[in-house]
């Protein structure tokens, strides 16, 4: 089945990782759509849509998590956005996979502490792989 995922990682908190949200992404589109490519998108800057475009993102992001059907999130960079989304598609309830590094930082106690999420710790390209081939098959 072609799910359409939402997959979330940080822009405006720091863009560390965004070579590695391009494979996962990457990964993911094997599959399944993406309705979040541009997170990925390698030229995309942490400052992207200050002023007035916020609101046409909020309106764009919750509309694709309306759209959507689960989530995916590399949450290794903490990010507010990351959070928000994540608590938006709670309360749609839709499937939410947090994923991220703990040997680069410490998931958030109101992610963690959540059972609602589905949160795996990773530390390779390939372990995360793995998590989302179980979950998308």
């Amino acid at each position: 089945m072609n799910k359409k995922v939402y997959f979330a990682g940080s822009i405006r908190g720091g863009r560390q990782d965004e070579q590695l949200y391009r494979r996962i992404i990457s990964h993911i589109k094997e599959t399944d759509t993406v309705l979040t490519e541009h997170v990925g998108d390698l030229s995309l800057n942490s400052l992207e849509g200050v002023d007035n475009r916020d609101v046409r993102i909020y309106v764009q992001d919750t509309n694709w998590l309306r759209e959507c059907d689960l989530v995916i999130a590399e949450c290794t960079r903490p990010s507010l956005g990351v959070g928000y989304e994540l608590a938006f598609a709670e309360k749609l309830g839709k499937p939410c996979y947090v994923f991220y590094r703990h040997s680069v930082s410490e998931l958030s106690a109101m992610i963690k502490g959540d059972d609602y999420f589905q949160i795996h710790s990773y530390e390779t390209f390939e372990e995360i792989c793995g998590y989302l081939d179980e979950i998308l098959k």
